[in-house]
């Protein structure tokens, strides 16, 4: 009897770990499935990877982009910085966001490195982005229903020049990292930043400036050193990882310089007289402002921007610098991915 009972209990047992299975499979596993379904994607040959055709004043070009994930309700397109930049510092949202189940996509402006590269000054121009970003959600297919855009530094100021032109087509909008003027910008720098600087540093770094010696290697120095470690990302130069000092080779100094200037150490390009402070009020799409205490844009400017946007919210990171991304990452993937899923569920205040 005794054995007889074990037997029975030993099936019960295997029956019921083989239906604790099955219902894993066709529950949580079956989710999971379904993000990474490509069924039916034209990307799917390169792994998502699709070189985008867009039209130009001067011509037709192809800009790259990569989408990673599948949500019919949250699709993120994310704006890099620069200009000339790449969408390469974006990879730590792989981190975060195929947990979250968000969509999301990264994308070289035309310039950047995996995109074309015209030789063609006049292409460097805020309307001209903003157009070429249209063309891209139109070939996404992103609209309203699911159309996220993330835009960190110069990526910020593209977002929200696409926001005042095109926001009927946003679900939301994230301005990361930037502030609504080039005065704001220029004035944290010099009067609050850079009087935290080593004087003898400061003194040969506006020097180099004077004279335009740009390329000189002790210029480039003494700018990460003095400022990048303090307020672009909070480590020593020693400790930055390899790949991001690549990251930085791939970018195109030729639109950076002609539109930012020669560091970030303050405008001096042709964004120097950007200005959007007046027209915030205009953006009427769920927008999140963030900031950090040691970046090198000013937080409390940008805690005034969420204020004077209609349905604004800010977003601080009390460790963080200009790529808080890294150095206070929880904080601000925290606050990033909690704005999106209330703008999804209709929960957003």
């Amino acid at each position: 009897m005794r054995k007889f009972i074990l037997l029975i209990t030993t099936i019960l047992l295997v029956f019921q770990s083989c239906t604790n299975k099955q219902q894993s499979t066709t529950g949580t596993d079956n989710k999971y499935d379904t993000y990474y379904d490509n069924t039916g994607r034209d990307d799917i040959d390169f792994g998502g990877m699709k070189m985008i055709p867009i039209t130009t004043p001067v011509g037709d070009f192809q800009v790259w982009t990569k989408r990673n994930g599948n949500n019919e309700n949250i699709k993120v397109l994310l704006l890099h910085g620069g200009p000339g930049s790449t969408h390469e510092y974006f990879y730590c949202f792989d981190s975060y966001f195929p947990k979250e189940r968000f969509e999301y996509y990264y994308y070289d402006q035309l310039g950047s490195y995996y995109s074309d590269q015209p030789d063609d000054t006049s292409l460097w121009k805020i309307d001209r982005f903003v157009e070429e970003v249209e063309q891209v959600r139109k070939a996404l297919k992103l609209d309203s229903t699911n159309f996220f855009l993330y835009g960190k530094s110069w990526g910020g100021i593209l977002a929200i020049e696409y926001a005042l032109k095109y926001q009927q087509n946003l679900k939301g909008l994230i301005i990361s990292n930037m502030a609504s003027s080039g005065k704001s910008y220029n004035d944290y720098v010099n009067n609050v930043l850079a009087p935290q600087m080593d004087p003898n540093a400061l003194k040969t770094i506006k020097e180099f400036e004077a004279k335009q010696d740009y390329e000189n290697p002790d210029y480039m120095n003494l700018l990460i050193s003095e400022f990048y470690t303090k307020f672009i990302y909070r480590k020593p130069v020693n400790e930055w990882p390899s790949f991001l000092f690549k990251y930085m080779g791939h970018s195109n100094s030729e639109i950076y310089t002609l539109m930012q200037g020669p560091s970030e150490f303050g405008l001096s390009g042709t964004l120097l007289q950007w200005d959007r402070e007046n027209d915030l009020k205009d953006i009427y799409v769920p927008t999140l402002v963030m900031a950090a205490k040691y970046d090198e844009m000013d937080p409390e400017h940008l805690k005034w921007m969420a204020d004077q946007i209609q349905k604004g919210r800010y977003h601080f990171c009390p460790n963080g610098s200009h790529f808080a991304m890294y150095d206070d990452q929880e904080n601000y993937f925290d606050g990033l991915i909690k704005f999106i899923h209330d703008v999804d569920k209709g929960q957003f205040k």
